[in-house]
């Protein structure tokens, strides 16, 4: 069966990653597990190593992680790459464990940023990390991105330093940085690396990977796609292109500045850009009378008044001929022309200017028309602009194929095992065991979520494999790795339910600058055809030896609507017992901050997957999630939501709570108060923020309304907000008024994150449905039989 030709216009606009001439070391072959060590290296013929990537993860080799990802699409390149994967950071010598690199460093602090790796919503330090074998915490440093690159520096100073992963991708510009409550510099300013790659960067670094073998200097690099790069303001490398500001891609509004008390009111407008009618009317009487025009009599202020209405002329508007293709004006071209956004230290110190600079930065993102950023970091002596090029070409179904086809070992490195020589004791790494037996089909998000960063990561255009590919991937899970029962855990990727979707026009898809092809409402232009995905689940769970397909991926249930035909085959074949999605929450408020559907769509979903699960003959139940204190959330709102949580007959033991990751733009919404989805101004639309630990606790409260411990709490606020009437002992009330006994404790579905060492092991008797206590047990592929329900659902 041969894959779907692409129609994007993308196709055609960059070098296939299979066209390059392949290194001369891939005489040395494929390594089963790429090197982590000296003997490793030895016992591959190796002297060397052309690259040597740093990981803040395990290194598990597997297409969900990105290090192996990286690692093996350059050794398909010909070149001989090596690992160090969560290397003592207190001095050089970890990094020196490889001999020096010949071609450059390849650093990233892992699969996720290093500081959400590290701490919570809360600012406190996890004790566990799902990429560590064990899930022991602390094997990274806090921005390890910076960290691991100046100790690459100190090991080999005239290597080369590429930067990438996650981090590098959400840091590539100055940012408002959580943990600090500060905005920081761009982290290829920090980190001092070469080049920083954002984004999927297999086509960038291939580029780049090829331009240093053939001996080109990594200074004179700075026309690959996806890359950012520090440069002096007077280099003559950035001569040649057409700098416009920022403000004329989105107009911020007047910056005010302080007035001189001693300055007229004239010099004053003057200082603006504007004018003092009354003193310069003043001025130009006394300066007519003086002159003689008119006479300085009694009837002189008359005609001094004609006399300057006569030069009063209404404005004349000329339409602009260079839109009409007349004249001499022409438009730049977007490939040589750059935006100039507000420099580190103005967004720094002006939190409008950093929502403003944060919208543009979101403007120019498709790959088809996004121009160049630039912002200038330092002053005087010391400054430095840090260049950003427009978003990487996303990688053709072809080129992806060729990304998850190649020879992964598909589990973690023999160095992690335990006596046994096993991975699933002491040293079990969650994040592998997660993903052991899920697919990955398809990259990139058009959701365009506030609060997410997959769409900065990943991009708007759906980057997805062809079925053959998918196909293959399962039967090798079937045939090759250990442990496997016959059941796929998860077919998707960041949404469940994206694979093959994307605009009807490609001269639409290359121009749009819409953040989201989904909200308000689903765009005209963009198609919900669930076939081909429904093809994959049916070929799939046809195979020999796979009993079940699960979803496990979060579904996009606005689109899952649009087809009625998918919802019926996923509820039917592709539920073991509950399935994830996120409404987020149920009040407009929130919602159009987060770009996120109205409450409806949910309980359209709803009816469709109840309706085809009578039809199944199998009891299966939705598990909406939701977050707390998200920007543009009231108080009021986040008790409208714990009303529907009781009546719906929930109660959320996983309460997720607002995080604000570098660069989103809820992020921005957090540290401007200004709403960066709409023009900024410094009059715009304020954004009510939830700050301190107070109100985030009774956010979080609301959502968790059935813990008697946050009981006290929602009596005091209820009460202030005038909504004492939901607090009484009936079942329409919100609260009781009697206060049981309690000590405090939290018991969290993560064992780690509780503060109670006791869960009840099963549900009893008259208990309300829970995410995630109360449900049947859910088929994890382990071969055990799932218990029975406890209690038949109302």
């Amino acid at each position: 069966m041969n894959a779907p030709v692409d129609v994007s216009f993308f196709t055609r606009a960059a070098k296939p990653l299979t066209s390059y001439r392949k290194y001369w070391a891939a005489r040395f072959g494929t390594a089963k597990f790429l090197p982590t060590s000296r003997a490793e290296m030895e016992a591959l013929g190796w002297d060397s190593c052309d690259i040597i990537l740093v990981t803040g993860d395990a290194y598990v080799d597997h297409p969900s992680f990105g290090m192996a990802v990286i690692g093996r699409v350059l050794e398909a390149q010909g070149f001989r790459v090596g690992i160090i994967a969560q290397p003592d950071w207190h001095s050089a010598e970890a990094f020196k464990a490889l001999g020096k690199p010949n071609l450059f460093w390849g650093v990233t602090a892992g699969n996720m940023d290093s500081m959400i790796n590290r701490y919570t919503a809360d600012r406190k330090i996890r004790s566990d990390d799902a990429y560590t074998p064990g899930d022991i915490g602390g094997k990274r440093p806090d921005r390890a991105a910076i960290v691991y690159s100046q100790r690459c520096r100190e090991a080999y100073k005239d290597v080369p330093i590429i930067l990438g992963g996650i981090e590098g991708s959400l840091r590539r510009i100055a940012h408002y940085d959580y943990w600090s409550d500060k905005v920081r510099r761009s982290i290829v300013v920090d980190a001092k690396s070469d080049l920083l790659l954002y984004g999927n960067a297999e086509r960038a670094l291939v580029e780049i990977a090829h331009r240093l073998a053939a001996r080109e200097p990594v200074q004179s690099i700075t026309d690959v796609r996806g890359t950012a790069f520090v440069r002096r303001q007077d280099d003559e490398t950035g001569r040649g292109w057409f700098e416009i500001d920022s403000t004329q891609v989105d107009e911020p509004g007047r910056v005010e500045s302080h007035i001189n008390p001693y300055m007229t009111t004239s010099e004053q407008a003057a200082g603006q850009g504007s004018t003092c009618a009354k003193e310069d009317g003043e001025k130009a009487a006394t300066e007519t009378i003086a002159a003689g025009a008119l006479p300085a009599s009694a009837t002189g202020q008359s005609a001094l008044k004609n006399e300057v209405n006569q030069a009063i002329r209404p404005l004349t508007f000329f339409p602009n001929p260079a839109l009409y293709g007349k004249g001499s004006v022409k438009v730049p071209p977007r490939d040589r022309t750059v935006i100039r956004l507000p420099s580190y230290e103005q967004i720094k110190a002006d939190p409008v200017l950093y929502a403003h600079a944060n919208r543009v930065l979101h403007l120019e993102t498709n790959p088809g028309n996004a121009r160049a950023l630039v912002q200038a970091h330092g002053e005087g002596t010391t400054a430095r602009d840090v260049w950003i090029t427009p978003p990487p070409i996303p990688l053709t179904t072809a080129e992806m194929d060729y990304v998850f086809d190649l020879p992964y070992a598909r589990g973690p490195h023999p160095s992690y095992a335990d006596e046994n020589g096993r991975h699933d004791g002491a040293t079990k790494i969650p994040a592998w065991e997660m993903i052991r037996f899920s697919i990955n089909i398809m990259r990139g998000c058009f959701g365009g979520c506030t609060f997410c960063s997959i769409t900065e990561h990943e991009g708007r255009i759906i980057q997805s494999r062809s079925e053959d590919s998918v196909i293959r991937e399962i039967e090798d899970i079937r045939d090759k790795v250990e442990g496997f029962t016959g059941t796929i855990s998860d077919l998707g990727g960041p949404t469940a339910n994206m694979y093959r979707l994307g605009c009807k026009s490609p001269e639409i898809e290359a121009a749009c600058r819409k953040p989201s092809c989904v909200y308000p409402g689903i765009c005209q232009n963009l198609t919900t055809d669930h076939g081909p995905l429904i093809k994959i689940y049916k070929r799939g769970r046809a195979l020999r030896g796979i009993k079940k397909i699960l979803i496990g991926s979060g579904l996009r249930y606005d689109l899952a609507v649009k087809s009625p035909e998918y919802v019926k085959e996923l509820v039917t074949h592709h539920v073991g017992g509950y399935l994830k999605i996120a409404p987020e929450h149920t009040e407009q408020g929130p919602l159009t901050k987060m770009m996120k559907p109205g409450i409806g769509s949910y309980d359209k979903f709803k009816t469709l997957f109840e309706k085809f699960s009578l039809e199944a003959g199998k009891k299966q139940f939705l598990i909406p999630y939701f977050i707390a204190a998200h920007p543009g959330t009231s108080d009021e709102d986040m008790m409208n939501l714990a009303i529907w949580l009781k009546k719906n007959g929930f109660r959320a033991d996983q309460v997720q709570t607002f995080y604000p990751s570098p660069m989103a733009t809820a992020t921005a919404m957090y540290h401007s108060n200004k709403n960066p989805l709409r023009r900024i101004t410094r009059d715009s639309e304020t954004v009510d923020i939830v700050r301190g630990d107070k109100r985030r606790r009774l956010h979080k409260a609301f959502l968790r309304y059935h813990d008697a411990n946050n009981w006290p709490l929602l009596r005091e606020a209820l009460k202030t907000m005038g909504r004492a009437d939901l607090i009484g002992n009936g079942k329409h009330h919100l609260i009781p008024t009697f206060q049981p006994m309690t000590d405090g404790t939290y018991t969290s579905a993560r064992r780690k994150n509780s503060t109670a060492s006791v869960t009840p092991a099963v549900p009893v008797k008259g208990r309300m449905l829970t995410q995630h206590t109360g449900l049947p047990p859910r088929d994890n592929g382990s071969g055990k039989v799932p218990g029975k329900l406890a209690r038949k659902p109302r």
